[in-house]
């Protein structure tokens, strides 16, 4: 049964059945009425069941689940795929290895299958963490079954074992998340393609493999399949990948996929594929032209669609859309004053840490803020995220086009990673940190980091933004030498060295006599 919920069916995935949708789990009888009902059990939904039952004033909670807990996030997004983006890293440090004074085997073996399996056997690992007995444990009913909404007051699940069951409600969260979507190109379903919801089941390594959609998905997995050894062809419809990026930025990473041998078809449209006796066939369309590409699979990493279906969503006025999913006020507010939603199911932020944050202010405005007095924002939020390319893009605040169009005079401070000593001793000097900030000031209004870690690196600079700590409070931290992370306080530095004018030159002048 555990295959019918998760491929394949080995023992890592039935532990992760076993903790994320047991097999043998009995629903709870439900209670006379609950505070708070949340329906789907992804990040944001697990965010705010935890901490509604968890913050020790007597709430009662449900939880509702119809496939499995931890979502996306946990079982086909960001911790499988950062498990194979680990596998593929090692396979790049074989690669560079002989410029460091190490000189590798001449071939570099992958396992792809092992290489799967040890993802399967971590993401297993994890799963306690959004298991059903561990929120049972916090005093969280969890129920698994689908859930759609009877009324104002009621929400009934359904599960094929116990039949009906009507759980009522003073307040109810929406945060059934997004899936991948399915573009519209005429005979992609009948070939079997992946998307970022099944690749992770292969178990077998794609000789050649197309990958649609130069996005952050996209992008992502076409160079961890190309490094572990399969022919990756990446067809983007737009002129450069990545190209909601900063444009610096977007190139670095292009620049690497080709070196590594990623076959890019940009500015590319798939008009039609089918299936043939030598394999997967893709009809593409690139400047005029028409080109032929016969594949092994199709990796599909082209926009998400939120799960609005099923949930009669119309019978308690909730406004929604297809394809942007629940309408939502600033305050994460449906238009059902007592319905809230959180996550990918109803903002455009669709990261895991996004959703986390969003469920806070959900608990906040659902249940500590009378009359409406101290509701959060959702746009009060400064939002980092990063694309898990190698080298990273990580991003916070403003990009300078946004600014502009915002009436802001930005000045823009750049330091390349050549110039960072830590850089240049890990050879990894194909990057670098851009800080944004506001003409005449040190207030920082956002930044692009390009490294192989940004990731890490781009928390110093949200921390500045969200404590209005400036350029010239960076340039008084004391940074650790060497490391990477220093390239950001040199950018505040360089600010602090545009503030001496001649006219501050002469003062500091009479100072120093005077001293």
């Amino acid at each position: 049964m555990s295959q019918s919920l998760i491929s394949p069916a080995d023992v890592y995935n039935e532990h992760l059945v076993s903790q994320v949708h047991p097999l043998d789990w009995t629903n709870p009888t439900p209670s006379d009425r609950y505070d708070l009902v949340v329906i789907g059990a992804g990040t944001a939904g697990l965010v705010v069941a935890g901490i509604a039952a968890g913050i020790g004033v007597g709430l009662k909670v449900a939880l509702i689940e119809k496939h499995l807990m931890g979502g996306d996030c946990l079982n086909v997004g960001c911790v499988p795929s950062k498990c194979i983006i680990r596998s593929s890293r090692v396979v790049s440090e074989f690669w560079e290895a002989e410029r460091f004074g190490v000189m590798p085997p001449e071939q570099v073996e992958v396992d792809f299958a092992a290489v799967m399996e040890r993802m399967r056997k971590l993401r297993s690992s994890i799963s306690p963490n959004d298991s059903a007995e561990r929120f049972r444990k916090l005093g969280v009913d969890v129920f698994l079954g689908e859930a759609k909404f009877g009324d104002n007051q009621t929400v009934i699940v359904s599960n094929p074992d116990l039949g009906d069951q009507t759980l009522r409600y003073k307040k109810a969260v929406i945060a059934t998340g997004a899936r991948a979507a399915h573009p519209s190109i005429p005979g992609l379903s009948e070939v079997d393609y992946l998307n970022n919801e099944t690749v992770f089941a292969l178990t077998e390594r794609p000789r050649w493999l197309a990958v649609i959609g130069g996005g952050p998905i996209g992008s992502e997995l076409a160079q961890a399949f190309r490094r572990l050894g399969s022919e990756v062809v990446l067809i983007h419809k737009s002129p450069h990948i990545l190209d909601r990026e900063d444009g610096d930025a977007a190139e670095i990473v292009q620049q690497t996929f080709i070196r590594e041998g990623i076959q890019l078809m940009l500015g590319a449209t798939v008009e039609r594929v089918e299936q043939t006796a030598d394999g997967k066939v893709l009809h593409v369309s690139q400047d005029g032209e028409s080109h032929t590409l016969t594949v092994d699979e199709i990796l599909v990493g082209a926009g998400r669609s939120p799960n609005v279906e099923g949930l009669n969503l119309e019978g308690v006025g909730v406004e929604y859309d297809k394809h942007k999913g629940v309408k939502v006020n600033d305050h994460l507010q449906t238009t059902n004053p007592h319905i809230f939603a959180a996550g990918d199911i109803c903002m455009d932020w669709k990261f895991t840490h996004a959703a986390d944050a969003a469920a806070r202010i959900v608990i906040k405005n659902a249940f500590f803020s009378p009359f409406g007095l101290g509701r959060s924002k959702l746009s009060s939020l400064v939002m980092p995220w990063v694309t898990y390319t190698d080298p990273e893009i990580a991003h916070v605040g403003l990009y300078e086009h946004e600014a502009q169009k915002q009436g802001i005079e930005v000045e823009t401070i750049e330091i390349l990673l050549e110039e960072v000593d830590r850089a240049i001793a890990d050879g990894e000097t194909n990057g670098f940190v851009k800080i944004l900030h506001k003409k005449g000031s040190d207030q920082i209004l956002g930044a692009t980091i390009v490294a192989r870690h940004a990731g890490e690196m781009i928390s110093e600079v949200t921390l500045a933004i969200v404590g209005k700590l400036g350029l010239n409070t960076l340039s008084s931290v004391i940074h650790p030498y060497p490391t990477q992370a220093g390239a950001i306080k040199q950018a505040a530095d360089a600010y602090r060295r545009t503030l001496l004018s001649p006219r501050t030159q002469k003062l500091l002048s009479i100072l120093t006599k005077l001293s």
